[in-house]
């Protein structure tokens, strides 16, 4: 088994609720924070919306979506179903189907289940549609329409993105922040899910990943190397579960398939929290440590999707890094701090 894969990640970070100190109460902001979801809707994306709709600091005002952890048709579906079922009124645009340079990669049904909800049973009619818009226009009306107010939470490939950009490159320097849950930089050892060297969001589409990263929207970026230190057992969802809120039996439910694969496949007796990392920085962004620098993405060769920082301050001669902003990127996180904040949220206090 490889480093990415050892129980060094889980030793320390399976304990209960509260195993570490005392998370503030979450209070709503006098006016709440406009965020736009853009994801591929599966079980981490799931838990990580709930927590943002649930945090009553923040406003949803559009979700739009990626194919990735399941095909577009799934994300998509998935999308609307848990806007109906849990009143999340903002609009849903669907998104690309494929990257900038024209991949098309099979679903992991192995990770996420066929329908990428861990196999779920899903309504056969789903009342809410799809916005005619597609997702990097909305993303762009969106900002135009509240400038300087708008965070994009990036779960999935960055996509819609990449596009938005590409239709509208002043929208960059409307957009308040972007927070990402892509990439990895090696801090504790690692640079990837997928391969050694790459994560799955930055590996589906490493030039989308590199156009995005390269924009003058403030940045942040919650890389695996980060989202592994923050992991939950059966246990800790069990007590979420028994303690009530309106999406814990769901979490519940959509985590038994994604369980069993770290269990199974992994050898591992907790799973990984990677999109819910994303919107726990966009929540409490207090429990994490960031370093600044330009960031890259190789596109194409062994390393393609990898990530690689120049770190801020650094000297090197003239290369691809020169020129690009400096964005942040999470090195470190206090991992009970997000289990306590998310069980928080879900009990709706």
């Amino acid at each position: 088994m490889t480093d990415l894969l050892s129980r060094r990640h889980f030793l320390a970070a399976t304990g209960g609720l509260v195993a570490g100190g005392l998370v503030r109460p979450v209070r709503a902001a006098t006016t709440p924070r406009k965020v736009i979801v853009d994801a591929d809707i599966g079980v981490d994306d799931t838990m990580a919306l709930l927590m943002v709709h649930f945090a009553p600091e923040v406003e949803i005002v559009g979700i739009t979506t990626v194919n990735g952890n399941g095909t577009l048709a799934n994300t998509t579906r998935n999308a609307l179903f848990l806007a109906e079922k849990f009143g999340i009124n903002a609009p849903v645009a669907k998104g690309a189907g494929i990257s900038l340079d024209n991949r098309s990669e099979t679903a992991p049904t192995f990770i996420h289940g066929d329908n990428a909800m861990g196999n779920i049973v899903l309504p056969t009619h789903i009342n809410r549609t799809v916005d005619a818009r597609p997702a990097w226009r909305m993303i762009v009306d969106m900002v135009r329409a509240h400038p300087h107010e708008i965070t994009i939470l990036g779960l999935g490939r960055l996509t819609n993105l990449a596009l938005a950009l590409r239709h509208d490159p002043a929208i960059a320097d409307l957009t308040k922040e972007v927070i990402v849950m892509g990439g990895g930089f090696g801090l504790h050892g690692d640079l990837g899910n997928v391969t050694p060297a790459a994560e799955a969001n930055f590996k589906g589409d490493p030039l989308a990943a590199d156009i995005a990263c390269g924009a003058s929207w403030p940045m942040t970026i919650v890389g695996v190397d980060v989202t592994f230190q923050t992991t939950m057992n059966d246990a800790y969802l069990r007590t979420i579960r028994d303690q009530g809120g309106a999406g814990s039996g769901l979490i519940w439910d959509v985590t038994r398939f994604y369980m069993a694969f770290h269990k199974q496949r992994l050898g591992l007796d907790s799973m990984y929290v990677n999109d819910a990392s994303a919107s726990a920085y966009l929540l409490r962004p207090d429990l994490f440590k960031t370093r600044r620098g330009a960031v890259r993405v190789v596109c194409g060769g062994v390393a393609d999707g990898e990530s690689i920082l120049k770190p801020a301050g650094k000297h090197f001669p003239a290369s691809a890094w020169d020129n690009r902003p400096e964005q942040a990127i999470c090195g470190d996180v206090d991992a009970d701090g997000v289990r306590t904040l998310f069980a928080q949220v879900m009990r709706g206090h």
